[in-house]
């Protein structure tokens, strides 16, 4: 009797998934827990396992439909592998074989056609680095800049002059759900930006003066994000309404602190969680910072490392942002913003001064915090990393 493949649950929250590549075709056999299908949510692309050892006898849902969870988007057919012939070849009677088809057919996300269709790019001619040997988009875009996107320049060039042409393409699961998320948040809170600024010359000093020794004790660079991970996980104790959120009439504080650190992946922007980071070390959250962000890139991070958090820090300035609000990420009540560090004259004891200067910006919900909570915090987070040894004494 086939059994039914259903859509597993993918996280807290998340109700619906996009399907993916199919990794086993109509009638292929598959082997118990081997990969048969992907489904793609707002954080993570999830291999769904076959339950059994079995053929592939249904599809019911093709790549890039929608499909609710628990809903069945396939069905198994349980059974042994076929039997592998053990006829020797004939070499008399050679057979005509296509060169598409004498490898396995690479997969491609729509993601990754798209762009091979605009770099004028075959499939073949790529690298995957995907699960189950998938192209990615990002394997078709490291091939176009190694041989100097010919491609697109030459079709450029040979398109009429003045030619203009639209694309309509569905919004994937990820751009859906953020953009579900931040109208929810714009919606359901009452979200407020406070803005100052941190003179990063300590800290830029600091780094200076002991990135050496920090790489060759710990095997990594010490970067900003430490300073500012211990800054926040002080000030959130000295303001806990920052780091608490809203649940129905009641608020809830916690005692810990999981910091979300936005990162750019492979899928797009998330925001994976540091857990307990008011108890880890400045090499600890490096290595950890480290880890989610390699990770994100290969789309290798698991669902749970996503789930949680109750404070977030995003930094806009590795793309050139000077200013920004950043959004909430609900259900939390707070988020800070990094922005890029630009020298600027500042008025020092009385004189004019150059310092590597870089705006932050706390965007909070105001149903948690009230504005003197928001800009002590923020004040907080300034002091601190303007005189990081203050970190390290806690004081």
């Amino acid at each position: 009797m086939p059994i039914e493949l259903k859509v597993p649950p993918v996280g807290e929250s998340i109700t619906e998934v996009i399907i993916g590549d199919w990794l086993k075709a109509e009638g292929e056999w598959v082997a118990e827990d081997e990969p048969i299908v992907v489904v793609e949510s707002d954080k993570v692309n999830l291999e769904v396992p076959a339950p059994k050892g079995g053929t592939v006898v249904k599809q019911l849902k093709a790549t890039g439909d929608t499909a609710s969870i628990g809903e069945v988007i396939g069905y198994l057919e349980p059974g042994d592998a076929p039997a592998k012939s053990d006829a020797p070849a004939t070499a008399s009677a050679p057979v005509a074989v296509p060169a598409a088809a004498s490898a396995p057919d690479t997969r491609v996300t729509p993601a990754a056609r798209r762009v091979l269709a605009n770099n004028a790019v075959q499939a073949g001619d790529v690298t995957p680095s995907g699960p189950g040997g998938r192209l990615l988009k990002e394997d078709v875009l490291k091939h176009v800049a190694t041989r100097g996107a010919a491609a697109p320049q030459a079709t450029a060039a040979a398109a009429p002059r003045g030619a203009r042409a639209t694309e309509t393409v569905r919004m994937s699961s990820l751009r859906r759900t953020v953009a579900r998320r931040l109208v929810e948040a714009q919606q359901t809170a009452a979200l407020l930006t406070t803005f100052n600024e941190v003179d990063m010359t300590a800290i830029m000093a600091l780094r200076a003066q002991y990135k050496q020794a920090f790489i060759d004790r710990y095997g990594i660079k010490l970067g900003f994000m430490s300073f500012f991970v211990k800054a926040v996980t002080d000030a959130l104790k000295a303001f806990p309404a920052v780091n608490a959120r809203v649940d129905g009439d009641n608020i809830v504080y916690h005692d810990y602190c999981d910091i979300g650190i936005a990162v750019g992946g492979g899928k797009g922007l998330v925001v994976p969680v540091i857990r307990n980071a008011e108890s880890l070390g400045f090499a600890e959250v490096e290595q950890t910072i480290s880890s989610l962000g390699a990770r994100a890139r290969d789309n290798a991070l698991k669902l749970e490392e996503l789930m949680g958090g109750t404070f977030s820090i995003t930094n806009g300035g590795i793309y050139g942002s000077l200013l920004s609000t950043p959004i909430v990420n609900p259900p939390q009540s707070g988020i800070l913003g990094m922005h890029g560090i630009q020298d600027r004259p500042i008025a020092l004891n009385g004189e004019v001064v150059i310092r590597p200067m870089m705006y932050v910006a706390l965007t909070y919900d105001h149903r948690v915090v009230d504005g003197k909570g928001a800009v002590s915090f923020l004040k907080r987070v300034k002091d601190l990393l303007e005189d990081p040894v203050r970190l390290v004494l806690e004081v």
